[in-house]
């Protein structure tokens, strides 16, 4: 599976060596560039991982280009962990939704526009998985950035008891974008470079809506905790992401719960 390397006209990807059953392959850190450009804008530079950052660094000086500034799509430390050293290395800003990620940047609002010389990416608030993922818009090159809200393989935990509400808007306003603007490539955040983007995105979203019923008919069958319905809805989960398994099913009674569909007797 290709994933080093790969990516668009504009766009390029270098991989993190830090593969795991959350990072998948690893983190995919993009380049962006216009096409004879001399500015770079990084997008999730990675965890603390100092022979990747330097990497980077050293891909983009070797290309006679320069790092203008570095996004992040959000706040999870295998994204962001390294920006400070990141910063340091380039003298780049990093921007971010969260303060708390921001290095010398602003902020990302929905629907800015980013220029950097000649190249014109646009911020899509898509929260659901944290509270401030971000994708973005390449339309020069009919490509959509996703951070961890579209994966290349699997499906994103939710980060929060709220997220899948707000998650499930995300996913179908990117479908109707893909449709909008004809995007025809997703670059995501972990795993490989994804070429049906409506397909992917109604899978997604079908799975969602399965995952909903699942509990739902979990819940009638007599589960009352999260434990149970983990067991009943994640049968074969393993350990290791077992705590990630506890996460989704909060985050789905949340949403049942906001929906009026959760029994009194039922423990968040």
């Amino acid at each position: 599976m290709r994933i080093d390397g790969s990516g668009t006209l504009r766009a390029s990807c270098v991989l993190c060596p830090n593969p795991g059953p959350m990072t998948l392959e690893g983190t995919n850190t993009w380049l962006l560039r216009e096409p004879g450009a001399r500015g770079v804008v990084v997008v999730d530079p990675g965890p603390h991982e100092e022979r990747h950052l330097e990497r980077v660094a050293r891909m983009v000086q070797e290309q006679g280009a320069q790092v203008t500034m570095s996004l992040v799509t959000h706040r999870h430390d295998d994204h962001t962990g390294g920006i400070r050293y990141f910063s340091e290395l380039t003298g780049a800003p990093v921007h971010a939704v969260d303060p708390r990620m921001r290095v010398g940047g602003a902020g990302l609002e929905d629907g800015e526009v980013i220029s950097v010389d000649g190249l014109e990416l646009r911020v899509i608030a898509t929260p659901g998985h944290t509270d401030d993922s971000v994708c973005l818009l390449l339309e020069s090159d009919d490509t959509l950035l996703t951070g961890d809200t579209v994966l290349g393989h699997g499906t994103p935990v939710i980060d929060g008891d709220d997220g899948l509400a707000p998650y499930m808007d995300s996913l179908y306003r990117l479908r109707d974008l893909v449709r909008e603007y004809r995007v025809r490539t997703l670059l995501p955040g972990h795993g490989p470079v994804l070429s049906s983007p409506h397909a992917v995105l109604s899978s997604y979203i079908d799975h969602r809506e399965s995952r909903l019923e699942q509990v739902r008919v979990a819940l009638r069958s007599g589960a009352a905790s999260t434990g149970e319905i983990v067991d009943k809805v994640y049968p074969d989960i393993s350990e290791k992401i077992r705590l990630a398994a506890h996460s989704s099913v909060r985050a789905q009674l949340r949403y049942l719960e906001q929906h009026g569909e959760l029994p009194e007797e039922v423990e968040l």
